[in-house]
């Protein structure tokens, strides 16, 4: 997995990035083929902007944008939306029962 961690108009301390790696580390837990994971925070004029951009082999990838004025929440946010949506992601996938051709059961 490709994992980038961009900062615009801010630098992230140590903290920040172990905290982002961290979370990027923990969706793996969805079983799903994550290819790359880009983060930009970007400072604006009133807060900090935070995306999240994942892309999963075989599906449209996942953009997450959170917009907070306290980095740290801002973050946090992003995650957890992030989570939410590579667990429903995860669902759908298991969900519609695709059984691999080695469950069939051979009729006589």
């Amino acid at each position: 997995m490709n994992v980038q961690v961009r900062a615009k108009d801010l630098t992230l301390n140590d903290n920040t990035k172990a905290h982002i790696e961290s979370a990027i580390d923990a969706f793996s837990k969805f079983s799903l083929d994550i290819t790359s994971v880009n983060v930009n925070v970007i400072a604006e004029k009133k807060g900090v902007l935070v995306e999240f951009d994942i892309h999963v082999a075989h599906a449209k990838p996942v953009v997450i944008s959170q917009k907070d004025d306290n980095l740290d929440a801002a973050i946090d946010l992003a995650i957890d939306r992030a989570s939410k949506a590579l667990r429903r992601l995860h669902d759908q996938a298991v969900a519609h029962g695709h059984k691999s051709i080695k469950d069939l059961e051979v009729a006589e």
